[in-house]
């Protein structure tokens, strides 16, 4: 890069190399804004295939619901999503997101996204258990609200390819990307979902650059601008 005004364009070639490899992702998989939340929650600190086997227990007994969520003992809760990992802990914070949509929107999704982007995003930040990368992974993927979903592999990649550091605050990466992306949902949608599918797949802990669609892209040292 030459200066601050070619990040856009180097960005965005990133992500069309991530997605002519991969193709569309169709992110976040679920039947319903709501099973999005949930999935959102149960995924921390866990693979997804074991979020789809919690949300299959809860599915199968019809309890994957505002109500169904409510109304289930805690201790039975957390047994069902057994698979997510940390259970006991889950169950807790799946109780206390769904308190907080009945509480303050009568359980309605369509009112909550009536509201801004900043508003929401301050108010899901203080739900118990609601960092801010589940809170924007709900709001992108449950409310179609935009803002960019910062993980993991977002600082691994993107520091192995000098564009940020691994010191860097979610914060400061997040800002980075919006700065210098259009504000689309549907590109932050799938521009994040290639992250984590080529983070998987190529950028590991021992990488494998060799076969990696963005080998060869960026350039070495922080640039974060």
């Amino acid at each position: 890069m030459k200066g601050k005004e070619e990040t856009p364009r180097l960005l965005l070639r990133m992500y069309e190399r991530m997605y002519r490899y991969f193709g569309p992702r169709h992110w976040w998989p679920a039947e319903s804004p709501f099973e999005v939340i949930v999935g959102a929650v149960l995924t921390q600190n866990t693979a997804w295939g074991n979020v789809e086997r919690a949300i299959r227990n809860l599915k199968e007994r019809r309890l994957l619901s505002l109500d169904g969520i409510l109304s289930t003992p805690l201790d039975r809760l957390a047994e069902l999503i057994r698979p997510s990992g940390y259970y006991n802990l889950k169950a807790k914070r799946l109780k206390a997101v769904v308190r907080f949509i009945a509480e303050h929107y009568q359980g309605n999704l369509d009112r909550m996204r009536e509201e801004s982007l900043e508003k929401l995003r301050e108010k899901w930040l203080t739900v118990y258990g609601v960092g801010p990368e589940t809170a924007d992974s709900i709001l992108l993927y449950a409310l179609n609200k935009p803002i960019f979903v910062v993980d993991a592999y977002t600082k691994r990649i993107f520091s192995r390819h000098g564009l940020v550091d691994l010191n860097d605050s979610y914060e400061d990466v997040q800002a980075f990307f919006m700065r210098h992306l259009p504000c689309e949902v549907q590109l932050f949608n799938e521009y994040h979902a290639l992250v984590v599918e080529t983070g998987k797949t190529f950028c590991r802990k021992k990488p494998k650059c060799e076969d990696c669609p963005l080998n060869g892209i960026g350039k070495s040292g922080k640039t974060l601008t």
